[in-house]
């Protein structure tokens, strides 16, 4: 069963914008921290943001200022909406649920992942 599912990436020119999408299932959504990672060819996958179920944030110190999480409870639907992008914010993104609730940003700690969606950012 398909837990999270990701839409929303593509390719902008750097200064530009996009908004990811992460559908979660009801359960995931309602009990579970949830996240944003991404990982660029050859690098390993790092957190972009967490937010836990009550709605309390943590940023990678690269996105602050520049990217936001939210979440639609009425849709079981998470967002990142990406600002100002940069060349080195492209990757692939992936949504992740866990339930550890500490905000943690390490991806070992998330059992449950999307398939990904690509970002590309053209200088």
């Amino acid at each position: 069963q398909v837990q999270l599912v990701e839409s929303g990436g593509g390719s902008v020119q750097a200064g530009g914008s996009l908004r990811l999408s992460c559908a979660a299932h009801d359960y995931i959504y309602k009990n579970y921290q949830m996240a944003w990672f991404r990982q660029a060819p050859g690098k390993e996958r790092e957190g972009v943001v967490s937010i836990g179920i009550a709605g309390s944030t943590r940023y990678a110190d690269s996105v602050k200022g520049r990217f936001t999480i939210s979440k639609d409870n009425a849709k079981n639907t998470l967002y990142l909406q990406m600002n100002s992008l940069k060349p080195e914010d492209s990757g692939m993104y992936y949504c992740a649920a866990s339930e550890i609730g500490d905000l943690t940003m390490f991806p070992e700690n998330y059992p449950y992942w999307g398939q990904g969606t690509q970002v590309t950012v053209s200088s």
